[in-house]
Order: structure tokens, then sequence, then C-alpha cells
């Protein structure tokens, strides 16, 4: 009986080490082809000539910019991810749920980059990008708790990591959070998402010093 334990707890780590790896490879899969999607609905410019050309460039800029927003956002969050869950061993119900409602967010990502890029109803297009951000963050930050909370981590994972995660990912939830309002005033809401942060890291800086 006791030569029997070690192995069926071998089998057993695999088996949730196993589970844990096919979660990642899933994400990575669907945060790619969120990423394509993303490519395939930029606008091709039109024009016979060079300078109409340029000029189509242009007019979608808006489009441009969505675009290079939402990758660095996905891209963001694929590396966050991809950085804690290096670290999991088990994966259980309620983490599945919750990576699962994250990965929604990705995959609609694409569809609320090309509402914000849209003309006209400034306010609800940019509110509807943001919420998505905000739901993808907090369920990203509860997912860290479950881990952290139900130890399915590994015995090696750096005591520090949980507090970066939780200061990082809390500065962008307040930094998108908080251009929600600013956007019924001004279309410079944007800039909620580049100060908030920057400022965040400085303090965060600062009290370490």
């Amino acid at each position: 009986m006791s030569s029997a334990t070690p192995d069926a707890d071998t089998a057993a780590g695999e088996t949730r080490g196993f589970a844990a790896e096919r979660l990642i490879f899933f994400s990575d899969a669907v945060v790619a082809i969120a990423i394509t999607l993303l490519a395939l609905e930029l606008p091709l410019p039109e024009g016979p000539t060079s300078a109409e050309l340029l000029r189509s460039l242009g007019h979608h800029r808006s489009e441009y910019i969505s675009f290079l927003i939402s990758f660095a956002v996905i891209g963001g969050n694929w590396r966050a991810h991809h950085r804690l869950f290096h670290y999991v061993t088990t994966v259980r119900g309620g983490l599945l749920r919750l990576s699962f409602g994250w990965l929604l967010m990705m995959v609609l990502m694409p569809f609320a980059t090309k509402v914000l890029a849209e003309d006209g109803g400034f306010e609800f297009r940019f509110v509807l990008y943001a919420l998505v951000q905000v739901v993808a963050l907090t369920l990203f930050v509860v997912m860290t708790r479950q881990i952290q909370r139900h130890r399915l981590h590994r015995a090696d994972t750096p005591p520090e990591l949980f507090g970066e995660f939780y200061r990082g990912l809390g500065t962008m939830i307040a930094a998108f959070a908080a251009s929600i309002p600013v956007a019924f005033f001004t279309h410079w809401a944007y800039v909620c998402w580049i100060v908030i942060p920057v400022v965040g890291n400085l303090l965060i800086r600062l009290r370490r010093a």
C-alpha cells in the first residue's frame, strides 16, 4: 500500500499539470485568434494614386489607432497571463470558469475595437470599450486571488509575484474605470489610459525608494 501511494500522487500531479498546460495552450490559441481578427478588421487604403492612398490612410486613422491600442492591450493581457500561469500547477472549476470569462473578453476585443473606431456616439463607443477592459482586468484579479488563496501555484513561486499583479492590474482598472466618466466631458478621455498607469508606477517606485 505504501509503495502505491507515491505513484498515485505522481499520477495525480501529472494530470493536474497537464490540465494547466492545456488551459495555457488553449488561452494562447484564443489570444492569437483575437489578434488575428483585429488585423482582419483593418480597412485597406483606396485610390489610384499615391496621394489618394495617403489621404485614404489618413481617413482611416481612427481604425489604425484603435488597432494599435487593442494590440497593445491584448498583448499585455497575454504577457501577464503567461507569467502568472507559468507557476500554476492545479486548475479547479472556479479558476477554469474565470479563465473562460477572461477569454470571452479577449474574443470581444475585436468587436469592441471596431465599435470604438466608428463615427458618432463617442460616449457609448468609448464606454463599451473601457467596460470590456475593466471586466477583463477584474476577472484577472480574481483569477490571481484564486490561485494565491487556494495555493494552486508551485512552491518556487516568487513571493512578490502576487503583490506585483495586484498593483499593476489595480492601476489599469483605475485607468479604464476613471476614463468612463471623463468620456462624457471630453474626447481626451484616452489620456487616462496612459497618465494614470504612469503616475501609479511612479508612486510605487517612490514608495519603494
